[in-house]
């Protein structure tokens, strides 16, 4: 296993001690905050698995130049796929208005339509996720009084040793630094 370190000199560009993180270097990590734009579609397999697909708009606030022009709102959909425990979460509570943020991986995957031509379409593929939605709002049209979504739950796929390791730090009395 390599050590990476990152040096930071703000006055330039970022020098890499390891010579190979160039070639060992990615990241593919998408966060979003947005609105859910129809009830979830929820499919389950018979090996215990479910997938959840549904739409997600994020908008960009629009604003007014100092010359008068108004730029408008930019509303951009994104495709969200959950699966797994994170599906059935998503089965449960999620649904058509609901507020959610989002942490996931961006993947794009092709198919091909009725006519035979060759469709590419962009998916996130959410790790976690959290309700935002307050307790017992009936913002989707699904959502009934007895369907109460936790305020931003944080929902993970399964990482429990991060979690462990996690608690037990924030468990830890003697670390008071004020930041």
């Amino acid at each position: 296993m390599h050590s990476i370190v990152i040096l930071f000199n703000f006055g330039s560009r970022f020098e890499f001690k390891n010579h190979k993180l160039d070639t060992y270097m990615s990241v593919n990590k998408v966060i979003l905050l947005g609105n859910v734009g129809q009830d979830p579609r929820v499919k389950y397999f018979d090996a215990g698995s479910a997938v959840a697909t549904f739409p997600l708009a994020t908008t960009e606030r629009g604003y007014t130049l100092a010359n008068g022009t108004q730029i408008p709102d930019r509303t951009e959909w994104h495709n969200i796929v959950a699966s797994n425990r994170l599906a059935e979460i998503v089965d449960k509570y999620v649904h058509k208005g609901d507020k959610l943020y989002l942490e996931g991986k961006i993947r794009t995957r092709s198919y091909t339509d009725q006519a035979g031509a060759t469709r590419y379409t962009t998916e996130i593929y959410v790790d976690n996720m959290e309700m935002l939605t307050p307790k017992g709002t009936n913002s989707g049209a699904g959502a009934t009084a007895s369907t109460q979504q936790p305020v931003a739950a944080p929902v993970q796929q399964p990482q429990q040793s991060q979690q462990s390791q996690a608690q037990s730090i924030q468990d830890n009395s003697a670390d008071d630094l004020p930041f």
